[in-house]
């Protein structure tokens, strides 16, 4: 579904990326793993198109799309979960959630946008009853799951997440792993850049970890865990100490 072949990114002078492939089946849960610094954002920025690549290529579905807008990258079945969750605090939830449909679908609030909602309280009941509280007045858990519903919006064939557990307790980011691994179940392509690295073994099918822009490992899930060296050097202790409560 996604291959990215020899890409190079960076920020002016600064490379970022330095000749990553990162390849992803339809129907797989693949993991980005690595550091502060790594070039994990990066690379999701390049996907998304936010930011753009100096070098190399990046298909979807068998497509070139380095040249694409943002825009036209969602239409064609990508998207989001920003780092950060980058809500609009002074919005309700249902409306937060309403934007994320604007690529797909326009700015008409009709059944297609009605029915879109409909699947996100589905999956995160709790939203049906804040959707029309501002989205500044959410707790952390409460504020990712409309970053996660707000993706979910446009109707994505592959989900890029970018350090989606930031920020949240232990037992959060376990509910938020186990919520994508339900999305992936049910057809969803998942790509994760996340330092909780054990917690996205645990969960994932195959993982690429990044270090310095550069992919120094790759594999099951299952051997890269099972891998002392890999543990010792990128992929630190559990999620119950790697994550700070909201």
């Amino acid at each position: 579904m996604l291959t990215i072949q020899n890409l190079e990114a960076g920020y002016g002078h600064i490379a970022a990326l330095k000749g990553v492939d990162v390849t992803v089946g339809a129907g797989e849960f693949v993991a980005i793993l690595g550091p502060n610094g790594a070039g994990k954002s990066t690379l999701m920025k390049a996907i998304i198109g936010v930011l753009r690549q100096q070098a190399g290529a990046i298909l979807f579905a068998d497509q070139r799309i380095d040249d694409l807008a943002t825009a036209q990258r969602i239409r064609l079945g990508i998207g989001i979960i920003p780092e950060g969750r980058q809500l609009f605090f002074d919005m309700t939830v249902r409306e937060n959630l309403i934007l994320g449909a604007y690529a797909q679908l326009g700015v008409r609030i009709g059944p297609e946008i009605d029915a879109a909602l409909e699947q996100v309280f589905a999956l995160f009941p709790r939203l049906a009853e804040r959707q029309a509280q501002l989205a500044g007045s959410l707790s952390g858990g409460e504020a990712q799951m409309v970053a996660v519903g707000r993706a979910l919006m446009s109707r994505p064939k592959l989900l890029l997440c970018d350090e989606p557990s930031l920020g949240l307790a232990p037992l959060l980011v376990r509910e938020l792993l186990a919520t994508l691994a339900r999305l992936r179940d049910k057809g969803i392509t998942i790509l994760l850049a996340d330092q909780n690295a054990q917690a996205a073994l645990r969960i994932a099918d195959r993982a690429y970890i990044l270090d310095t822009g550069r992919v120094v490992a790759s594999g099951p899930s299952a051997t890269l865990a099972d891998d002392a060296r890999l543990r010792a050097a990128y992929l630190g202790s559990g999620v119950e100490t790697t994550t700070r409560a909201q």
